[in-house]
């Protein structure tokens, strides 16, 4: 299920980036030739006006194809050049190529705010947002191998009761006393009493030695996790903070990460391809409807930003050929410009391989 939510997630957030490519390209009267729901080969297509809407096998995301996106005799100098991507102002073009990130980053920027006024799961440590209601320790992680996978504890589970052979934990729980409660087991089995998608269920566990030093534990991660609700106002004012925060934290992530690659200290065990993703969906799909829409605008900001980045193929390599093109007073060769962008191509589709082998490999 967890497969199925990603491919959805990401086929909706290929499809705004694109449609914002898009519209601004018919806005500013530059032809676009096909706009695609998924990727080929083509079941059909409907033509109307001069762009062809096609649905396509491959169901991930979509595309469009821009005349002169990739630039070639006819779009240089061709009958209907003047309609050209790259015979466009630097301006218009540069307008064209943020579009596909500007619309992910508002799209991130509504689903934040919907899920602030719809009431988001958050940390008690989140209360400068406003009033954190009805908090309770809940699992956010669970070690593999340890106690508490044995013995049936997920992520999203709310802990309500803890009990042993000389003492129990019900009232004014909170995640220092459920860590303490379980160290001073002892080893002694323990009854835990927690609540899974809205139903009540008991599991008995016995914390161990070495899976924290120096102490007995289960394995688990806790944060007081409450529901977070604000008015209209204050959900987009803080959708829009959270949005800028985000964006901020993913470029400083890129960022270490490039100057990383070049000094040999990058570390891509971190790095997770889609199907490292796809795993971190169930993680998020335990917290319900409202926190997977919040995981999703994380998602479409890390699309955003690693758009921008100033490699071939990418938009921010794209603008960054504009900007070069507007300093040397001259435009690039349009030959050289795509064996380029093939380049890059080639060179993200070997890092996606890599780290896809990786992601696989961790599953085993």
């Amino acid at each position: 299920m967890s497969v199925i939510i990603f491919i959805v997630i990401l086929a909706v957030l290929i499809l705004v980036h694109e449609f914002g490519h898009f519209i601004v390209a018919k806005k500013n009267g530059v032809r676009v030739d096909e706009f695609g729901l998924g990727l080929p080969p083509k079941i059909f297509g409907i033509k109307k006006g001069e762009t062809e809407y096609t649905l396509n096998w491959i169901p991930f995301g979509g595309f469009v194809r821009i005349f002169g996106e990739n630039p070639d005799d006819e779009s240089v100098k061709g009958p209907d050049s003047s309609r050209s991507l790259v015979n466009k102002s630097p301006w218009v073009q540069a307008l064209i190529l943020v579009a596909g990130v500007s619309f992910n980053i508002i799209f991130a920027w509504i689903l934040l705010s919907i899920s602030f006024m719809s009431g988001f799961p958050a940390s008690t440590g989140f209360s400068e947002a406003g009033d954190i209601a009805n908090a309770r320790v809940v699992v956010l992680d669970v070690m593999e191998g340890s106690p508490a996978e044995d013995a049936g504890i997920s992520v999203g589970d709310a802990i309500l009761f803890l009990d042993s052979k000389t003492s129990s934990l019900q009232e004014n729980i909170n995640v220092n006393l459920v860590s303490d409660f379980i160290r001073d087991s002892n080893g002694s089995s323990v009854t835990v009493l927690f609540e899974r998608d809205g139903d009540i269920q008991t599991t008995i566990v016995t914390p161990a030695e070495g899976v924290v030093e120096g102490r007995y534990a289960i394995g688990i991660t806790m944060d007081m996790i409450g529901m977070l609700k604000l008015s209209p106002p204050e959900a987009i004012w803080e959708g829009g903070r959270m949005t800028i925060q985000l964006i901020g934290a993913v470029a400083v992530g890129f960022g270490s990460l490039i100057v990383g690659v070049f000094t040999g200290s990058a570390d891509f065990a971190n790095i997770s391809g889609p199907i490292g993703i796809a795993g971190l969906v169930d993680n998020a799909a335990a917290f319900g409807f409202i926190y997977l829409l919040g995981f999703t605008a994380f998602i479409s900001i890390n699309l955003a930003v690693l758009n921008l980045m100033p490699f071939p193929a990418l938009d921010g390599g794209r603008l960054l050929f504009l900007l070069i093109e507007g300093i040397k007073g001259s435009k690039i060769k349009h030959t050289t410009a795509n064996i380029l962008n093939g380049i890059g191509f080639a060179l993200l589709m070997i890092l996606m391989f890599i780290v896809t082998i990786q992601d696989i490999v961790k599953l085993f």
